[in-house]
């Protein structure tokens, strides 16, 4: 929700840690909306029984960034609170867990007393045990985990379209219109978003808008490479395949988690992404490790790249970064990488641009590319 505008902000924020056996990078950008609604949350050790545990979790808010940031600070500690959680019911403690925050936000003065209309956020979480990886999806942003280069397992987007989405809806009242609730909202789940959930003779999950999440529980297998947590900002332009394909073949460049995001997020932006994007990736000890083959490949590819942008600024006299694109994209270039394609490595032909027309480095930062 929300305008855009003249041109995105690209400025990143970055996180990393280790712990549990695992690494972790968080990468997250404004991009062109007028405001950043996304938020997340990454722990490795969870404390006491749990210290072997380890969190991630990404908020994609809308109308407001309220609820976002209040699920961000607040989610775990509603979920471990639990009886079931504490007692090693898992699933129905996240379950809980989730429920009860909607509960508790919806009386929260500081999230809705100042506001028409109060927003909402979708939430997609994992927790990340030595035998098991337990997944929650309410929304559309998504988990993907990968093992040998290709997903393996992941959430569906909570879209009002869905049959038994759209079913719950009418039964509430509400109708599906340009595939949105009541012509309104893009998601059948989330946590906020009170306006949709005021039908008193409907129960808590059996509103226009459901706070209930989806919950899956996959074993850990050794040859987990890594678990991508996303907001639909990162799919709405590249795939499941897209995204494991490229940050695994990444993860043969660098070890680098906060780096391989931030590519991730910057051609999501040079694939025509228009909306905030936050992506985590999870790294087990499966993931392909860096070699000096894959390093020298990626060197020479964006050495072919430059030589072929000189040959087409210099040889063709081309001056126009527009123009340039499009001729690098005629090239069908070889050995891209996999899910990035020619966008991937806009920054290597930015830079090039640049050097040879340094009083045309305006072009690059056109709203048009």
């Amino acid at each position: 929700m929300g305008g855009f505008l003249d041109k995105p902000k690209t400025v990143k924020h970055n996180e990393h840690g280790e712990g549990n056996g695992l690494t972790y990078g968080v990468g997250s950008m404004q991009g062109w909306r007028c405001e950043m609604e996304d938020a997340h949350y990454a722990r490795t050790g969870l404390g006491e029984k749990f210290e072997e545990w380890s969190f991630f979790a990404v908020f994609d808010g809308h109308a407001g960034c309220k609820v976002s940031e209040h699920c961000a600070k607040h989610l775990l500690q509603y979920i471990i609170d639990t009886d079931e959680f504490k007692n090693g019911d898992y699933v129905k403690g996240i379950r809980t867990g989730f429920l009860r925050i909607d509960e508790i936000m919806r009386e929260l003065p500081e999230l809705t007393a100042d506001a028409e209309k109060c927003g909402g956020t979708t939430a997609v979480c994992t927790f990340v045990s030595d035998k098991h990886i337990y997944i929650a999806n309410c929304g559309d942003s998504r988990a993907v985990l990968c093992r040998n280069g290709v997903p393996v397992f992941a959430t569906q987007d909570h879209k009002p379209v869905l049959p038994k989405e759209k079913e719950r809806i009418c039964r509430a009242g509400g109708n599906v219109m340009i595939q949105r609730v009541n012509g309104s909202l893009a998601v059948s789940r989330a946590l906020g978003d009170y306006d949709f959930k005021n039908v008193k003779e409907k129960g808590q999950c059996e509103q226009l808008v459901s706070p209930e999440p989806e919950i899956f529980c996959e074993e850990r297998d050794e040859s987990d490479e890594f678990l991508v947590l996303a907001c639909d900002g990162i799919w709405d332009v590249m795939t499941n395949e897209d995204v494991c394909s490229f940050i695994h073949s990444r993860l043969k460049i660098t070890n680098d988690l906060e780096f391989i995001s931030n590519q991730v997020i910057d051609t999501c932006l040079h694939k025509g992404s228009r909306d905030n994007m936050s992506i985590i990736i999870i790294a087990f000890s499966g993931a392909p490790k860096p070699s000096p083959e894959a390093i020298e490949e990626d060197r020479l590819l964006e050495q072919h790249i430059e030589s072929i942008i000189r040959e087409e600024l210099v040889c063709k006299q081309i001056n126009e970064y527009a123009e340039l694109l499009e001729a690098l994209h005629l090239r069908e270039i070889e050995g891209l990488p996999p899910g990035g394609g020619l966008q991937s490595k806009y920054e290597v032909i930015e830079k090039t641009f640049k050097e040879i027309w340094p009083n045309l480095a305006y072009q690059c930062e056109s709203p048009t590319h």
